[in-house]
């Protein structure tokens, strides 16, 4: 699998929150966004990487940044992964039976183009939160 160069505008596309309305590539204009691919909702290794951002999120807030999470996983199961953790970050769907997302990060600027990306070698691989702040580092870079 690949993962979305930075420099790339962000195509179109149409992910379900949890209240089942539809999040666009016009949702991520204006702000600087992470998202945050993950494989499945209740998976040990999403656990703790939820739990883990959700600690910085003051941070990220403070770089200007917002953070949503992304899997295949339906919006009722997402919403139970994040009530159980007691976590607010966001989740969108892009459901697909029987589909599995890679585990990648992907910064997105104000502009709608990717900042940065990171894929990891496996889904088995958890991103440090440290990596998140060091592609927000990046992505501000002229």
């Amino acid at each position: 699998m690949s993962i979305v160069a930075p420099g790339t505008s962000v195509p179109e596309f149409r992910l379900k929150r949890e209240d089942g309305s539809d999040f666009t590539r016009e949702d991520l204009l204006g702000h600087t966004t992470v998202l945050v691919f993950y494989p499945f909702a209740f998976s040990p290794v999403c656990t703790d990487q939820l739990q883990i951002y959700e600690e910085a999120l003051e941070d990220f807030a403070a770089q200007g940044a917002t953070l949503y999470g992304v899997s295949t996983d339906a919006s009722w199961s997402q919403k139970a992964f994040r009530e159980k953790l007691g976590v607010s970050i966001e989740q969108l769907s892009d459901f697909e039976p029987g589909g599995m997302t890679n585990r990648a990060l992907v910064i997105v600027g104000p502009d709608g183009v990717v900042r940065w990306s990171h894929l990891a070698d496996s889904p088995g691989d958890l991103p440090g939160v440290g990596l998140i702040f060091d592609g927000l580092a990046a992505s501000t870079v002229s």
